[in-house]
């Protein structure tokens, strides 16, 4: 008789199999603001909005990987983080946080 095998689908942050819900939070947070920072760096009169997501993206970052359980989750923080701090130290240089 064949035995059923539960796989887990490749794209998963919770990689352990327990939900983690505080920690994906933080970590589609971290993504979606170092997306918005990198991508508004290339431009340069969107620097309020570059200076102040890098650094929500970098609070959020940095208080997810205190946090987090799952290396997969350690990946996307970090590379999320790289963009954050992109962002952020681009939007310093073109301005800072309050123009």
């Amino acid at each position: 008789m064949a035995q059923s095998v539960h796989r887990m689908p490749a794209l998963t942050l919770n990689t352990d199999g327990h939900p983690h819900p505080r920690e994906n939070t933080l970590v589609a947070l971290t993504a979606v603001f170092g997306v918005i920072a990198f991508i508004t760096s290339f431009f340069y009169n969107l620097h309020l909005l570059t200076s102040w997501t890098g650094l929500a993206g970098l609070v959020t970052g940095f208080w997810g990987v205190f946090v987090s359980v799952t290396t997969a989750e350690r990946f996307v923080l970090m590379v999320s983080l790289g963009a954050s701090g992109v962002g952020f130290y681009l939007g310093i240089a073109r301005g800072g946080l309050w123009g």
